[in-house]
């Protein structure tokens, strides 16, 4: 074990699982279940929730908002429901946090911009994400690309044949720079097979992996990119977030 350096410090990494502070440093007594649903979603959690009976058990409380922890009982078994903060750092801290307490098994929804010409509304799921964050430097040793686990693609995929939905695989390109896509970027990563980009697919991969958790998302196509000279926010694929989070809850069950 040890710090590999660098000159650049977001390419050194430390494979000690130790760290100062630790994902459990609370010890809160809570164990929660094995299954989780982890959505970038907005108000749709809190109304999914609402509408199901949930109960909340905790809350991850952040410097700006506390997050609830809901459990969800679905055919006689237990998930946990959380809402996931947009931007890697924020959303693999809760992931972490997550795991710590004991789940083990996640799927994650949310949305993504289009790096050439597809519809609104389509989802996705990505195989393999560029790793242009800094979060997963943390977690793994640097590379260009993390893949994501087959094992929660083939749930996901389960489940949307199982809709009779239509569905690509992509290579996501996520990215902290959500100012910072230019147009020669957007072109590089499009040769490089990125499809779409969104913020924490790289990182959340990242860290379940090191954790030795389960993670895959389902991504539903919104802002579009493909036309550099006329960026089109859309509706931000507004129409796909309620299904897209009764998608995940299925996808998990299939895990």
């Amino acid at each position: 074990m040890g710090i590999i350096k660098n000159n650049i410090p977001i390419l050194e990494y430390d494979n000690d699982p130790k760290a100062v502070i630790m994902s459990d440093h609370e010890h809160i007594q809570m164990i929660l279940p094995k299954k989780a649903v982890f959505a970038f979603l907005r108000e749709d959690v809190d109304r999914y929730a609402a509408e199901h009976q949930a109960r909340i058990v905790s809350y991850f409380i952040s410097a700006t908002k506390r997050y609830p922890v809901y459990i969800l009982n679905v055919n006689d078994l237990e998930i946990c429901l959380v809402q996931a903060p947009v931007g890697a750092s924020a959303a693999t801290q809760i992931l972490d946090w997550l795991i710590a307490y004991g789940v083990r098994e996640i799927i994650s929804c949310g949305s993504c911009g289009v790096l050439m010409s597809m519809d609104e509304n389509v989802f996705l799921i990505p195989s393999k994400a560029l790793r242009d964050e800094g979060t997963s430097y943390h977690y793994l040793p640097p590379s260009r690309f993390v893949e994501i686990s087959k094992t929660a693609r083939s749930a996901i995929e389960k489940t949307l044949r199982e809709h009779h939905l239509h569905y690509e695989e992509v290579t996501t390109w996520s990215t902290d720079g959500f100012f910072r896509e230019t147009k020669e970027k957007v072109e590089y990563r499009k040769s490089e097979g990125c499809a779409v980009v969104e913020m924490e697919c790289s990182a959340l991969a990242a860290c379940a992996q090191m954790r030795n958790a389960i993670w895959g998302e389902l991504l539903f196509t919104a802002d579009t990119l493909a036309d550099a000279e006329h960026y089109d926010e859309r509706d931000w694929g507004e129409d796909s977030a309620e299904y897209a989070l009764q998608l995940c809850i299925e996808a998990v069950l299939n895990l």
